[in-house]
């Protein structure tokens, strides 16, 4: 008998057992119940289970723990047959009315968690629609992505399904960002305008408010209205009248349900008049608040559409699951939806040439992805829920009905990824390439394909949602069209950086003139007439804002924006390239391991041995030739130890035609100082050559020359201007410094115009410790661009400069930078255990894993090791250990992690269950594959 017929016939006698009220109140079979009862695989009989519900032979009762039940028994029971609606169902009472009504029909029961942690939100939705005579007004709030949009259009719905409207009532969208500081355009928008209105009302235009007469108005990103617009959309809900912009009475009346929808707290961005006119505030949690049956249910949904869109199966592992997980760092649906389209594209190029499962693991998952377990290994509450629910491998299986999540969204692909794949794939191999190779440049292909729709908004979401919060859409609008123009017209890529730094000039522009602020502007008509492509860019750029925003702008602003768009120029591609050369057979080589060890793999530092006996000519040749190898764009660094490698220098750069910089007395701590920069703030050779020539090293005795004695510290903000945008950084800045210090700091803003005299003559009063801004000056101060800046890295450099921190003293021991994160994030979620006194513990036990399995870890995969069984030995001292849901295999990898963790019995008086030794073993395996 197969094994599908053993669990069949299993669920036929246990479900004999059961009468009517059995039946109601235990509702059926576990997956694990049957497994223990027939001692099968619990992923196996989950298989087998779904296939029965499939052949209409189970019922499957979808709560948690998901329930199973014979359909002939159940139909006795009950006393019906069930319709194909009736095989899975989220409840009891949906299988005992035997005059179902279809729920399908409300589409408030379709929504994920409209029984659970959005269950008072939709009860509010329903009241809000349904309140005599015509509704009340709304206003829902929440994170970026959450899916306010679509509650609004369920909202909408849910007035169809109970008869309030009809498929005629108009549902009209409007996003208040997109005419934000221009009340007379916003008016005329929502309210209409009559001919005559204003210069170019040619024709009578009717407004969304009529528009939306008998039904729905959303206001999306309500809080942008400015407090015109809101007064106008009050005195409306009071009264039910308006008029147009021209007219004088308000003899026109509308019967309109207004909705709205912002990211912000109400009372900060709202009248509070305006609150006191919405009884009704809707709160939609964000992702990371949402139960963990939610998030599942959110996760199954997405993979049944990516297996609907190839018409496979996919398999996903439970480890998968946890990371997708964890990878979600804000309340955005999207962003989950975007990973699961990356890790399916990945899945499916891998099955492509058979008509094998798509297989989801650790292996295929990007870095951010994997990061994912990291990221919720603090939450043991979760993994636990998990754990239990979650099978170790999970069957998705096409054309399942799902509840719904979303209909139409932002983040749809207007494309067919999976069309892309095959096609590109049929033509590579066609031209001989092999399967390798194939898989290579597609996964490329696809993270392009991905990263370009889902940041079609300019920078990515995230970036765009911070740099939302200094400026508004239409300027972010306005300022990449411009930039868009600007590449087209000046053959140029601008970066990040010109948007961020245009949007913002713009603001203070516009801010100003709000004010009614008058700027002396400094001449600089003589530099205009040296830059005549980017002058006349300027000034179609200068048209493009005074049509959009209603304003006459002065002639100097043009020659700001002419010096914004000569001076931004396009990064050099890559990092500082640096050479180590010394004498001996492995001294160099020595020196480049402990840092690619501690601060990770780079691609931009090598190592040259000069064995005593090998000539001074042939080291030079081998020199000059990995000088060409490391170049990336930004000259090179050489550090040596004596001799005639101190004269390489020139040879170099004269053979290789890069600019070369040469420190001698080379030792570890400046190798790694060397990399540490180029790596992690924007430098050239020089800069980075300045930078260091006088570093001593790490010791707590050296004197760092760039502090001068009696100097007060700063940091110095660049922008166009020097003024508006400028003082935007500055207060950006500033806030920075306060969270990092006590220290007075100050911060200066300087315009571009002689930005190198200017930071010359600053540097005579300040120790400036860092330069934030749009254009990188010539000087040895690390350098910070507005992109980093906003996506939260620059800020991250910038507290470590404030706070003068370096890598601690090494000590001989190569895993100190390992040591320090994993003891400061062990301290977090360690409640019995000191992590102080088990890091060292754990990093012998991570020594002995490697050479005992004849394996090497990166930092980043030691860290995710060492947090895992940290947390483990954690879950051994409170009796609350993981069990593994799949095979213990005590096999020679088991025995040989067994006896890497005697440690802990002998010193801890600790020892690691076979579960916790298994789910180790698959972290070690996911690294080895």
């Amino acid at each position: 008998m197969k094994r599908i017929e053993k669990v069949y016939e299993f669920i036929k006698e246990e479900s004999l057992k059961y009468n009517e009220e059995k039946f109601k109140n235990q509702g059926g079979l576990t997956a694990v119940y049957i497994s223990q009862q027939l001692n099968v695989l619990r992923n196996n009989v989950s298989s087998d289970l779904n296939s029965l519900v499939r052949e209409k032979k189970v019922i499957k009762i979808k709560k948690r723990p998901v329930l199973y039940f014979d359909k002939a028994r159940a139909e006795q029971i009950v006393g019906k047959k069930f319709s194909k609606e009736e095989f899975e169902v989220p409840e009891f009472e949906r299988i005992f009315h035997k005059n179902l009504e279809k729920n399908e029909d409300n589409p408030f029961e379709r929504l994920i968690g409209a029984k659970d942690s959005l269950k008072n939100q939709v009860e509010q939705a329903k009241a809000a629609i349904m309140y005599p005579p015509n509704g009340l007004h709304t206003l829902i709030v929440g994170q970026t992505g959450v899916g306010k949009t679509l509650f609004a259009n369920l909202m909408y719905k849910y007035g169809v399904y109970t008869k309030k409207y009809n498929n005629k009532t108009p549902f009209v969208v409007f996003n208040c960002a997109d005419y934000y500081n221009n009340p007379q355009l916003l008016i005329s928008h929502i309210f209409g305008h009559i001919k005559g209105a204003f210069t170019g009302a040619d024709t009578e235009k009717a407004g969304l408010i009529e528009k939306s007469n008998g039904g729905i108005l959303f206001l999306d990103e309500i809080h942008r209205l400015p407090p015109e617009g809101q007064e106008m959309i009050f005195y409306f809900m009071d009264s039910g009248t308006y008029n147009k912009l021209g007219e004088t009475d308000r003899n026109r009346s509308a019967n309109v349900l207004i909705i709205g929808a912002t990211t912000e707290e109400p009372d900060s961005y709202l009248l509070k008049t305006f609150v006191r006119r919405i009884p009704i505030v809707i709160n939609i949690p964000p992702l990371e608040n949402r139960s963990i049956d939610e998030i599942l249910a959110l996760i199954r949904y997405l993979l049944v559409k990516e297996a609907n869109r190839v018409n496979k199966n996919i398999v996903i592992t439970s480890e998968v699951v946890k990371a997708l997980i964890g990878s979600v760092s804000f309340g955005n649906i999207g962003q989950l939806k975007s990973n699961i389209q990356l890790i399916c594209a990945k899945g499916f190029l891998n099955s492509i040439n058979s008509e094998s499962d798509i297989e989801l693991n650790l292996k295929i998952l990007p870095s951010n992805i994997k990061n994912g377990l990291i990221n919720i290994g603090n939450r043991r509450d979760l993994i636990k829920v998990i754990t239990k629910y979650v099978d170790s491998h999970i069957t998705i299986t096409p054309h399942s009905e799902e509840e719904l999540v979303v209909e139409e969204d932002q983040y749809e692909l207007p494309f067919n990824l999976y069309k892309i794949i095959e096609d590109k794939s049929s033509v590579l191999r066609n031209e001989g390439m092999d399967d390798e190779s194939i898989k290579k440049f597609i996964t490329t292909d696809i993270n392009v394909h991905l990263k370009c729709f889902y940041e079609k908004f300019s920078v990515n979401v995230e970036n765009r949602d911070k740099l939302l919060k200094i400026v508004d859409k239409q300027i972010i609008d306005i300022a990449e069209e411009i930039k868009n123009i600007a590449e087209v017209k000046l053959n140029r890529k601008y970066n990040d950086r010109f948007l961020y730094a245009l949007s913002l000039h713009i603001s203070a522009f516009l801010k100003r003139v709000e004010n009614g602020e008058k700027v002396k502007y400094t001449d600089m008509s003589e530099f205009a007439s040296d830059s005549h492509k980017e002058y006349s860019v300027a000034v179609e750029a200068t048209r493009l804002i005074e049509k959009e925003f209603k304003l006459k702008v002065p002639k100097m602003e043009v020659m700001y924006l002419t010096l914004l768009l000569s001076s931004i120029e396009e990064d050099k591609v890559g990092k500082v390239g640096i050479i180590v050369a010394a004498h001996g057979d492995n001294v160099a080589t020595g020196m480049t391991n402990v840092a690619q060890k501690l601060l990770g793999d780079s691609d931009n530092i090598v190592a040259v041995n000069m064995p005593l006996e090998v000539s001074p000519k042939v080291v030079l040749d081998k020199v000059i030739q990995k000088a060409k190898e490391v170049d990336q764009g930004k000259g090179i660094l050489l550090l040596v130890d004596m001799g005639s490698l101190t004269t390489f220098d020139t040879i170099i750069e004269k053979e290789s035609n890069v600019k070369v910089r040469c420190i001698d007395m080379v030792s570890t701590p400046l190798v790694l100082e060397a990399v540490r920069k180029a790596n992690m703030l924007e430098v050239d050779v020089d800069m980075l050559y300045n930078s260091l020539k006088n570093f001593k090293g790490y010791s707590s005795g050296y004197d760092d020359s760039s502090k001068e004695a009696g100097k007060k510290r700063a940091v110095v903000t660049i922008c166009s201007t020097g003024s508006g945008t400028a003082v935007k950084l500055k207060n950006i800045v500033q806030d920075i410094i306060k969270d990092s210090t006590n220290e007075a700091i100050e911060c200066i803003p300087i315009s571009i115009k002689g930005v190198n005299e200017k930071i010359i003559k600053l540097n005579k009063s300040y120790n400036i410790i860092a330069v934030v801004g749009v254009v990188k000056p010539k000087t040895d101060v690390p350098f910070i661009s507005i992109e980093n800046l906003i996506n939260g890295m620059g800020e991250k450099f910038l507290k470590e400069l404030i706070v003068d921190k370096k890598i601690s003293s090494l000590n001989n021991d190569n895993n100190i930078v390992v040591r320090d994160i994993c003891e400061e994030s062990l301290s977090q979620f360690l409640t019995y255990l000191n992590s102080k006194k088990i890091v060292g513990i754990l990093i012998s036990f991570v020594d002995c894993v490697e050479k005992s399995l004849e394996i090497k870890f990166n930092n980043s995969e030691m860290l995710n090791l060492m947090l895992h069984v940290g947390c483990a030995l954690e879950r051994i001292v409170i009796k609350d250990s993981l069990k593994y849901t799949g095979d213990i295999v005590k096999d020679d990898t088991f025995y040989k992690i067994k006896a890497a963790g005697n440690n802990f019995k002998e010193i801890l008086k600790l020892e690691l269950t076979d579960d916790e030794l298994m789910y180790i073993i698959d972290i070690i395996h996911s690294k080895a594959s």
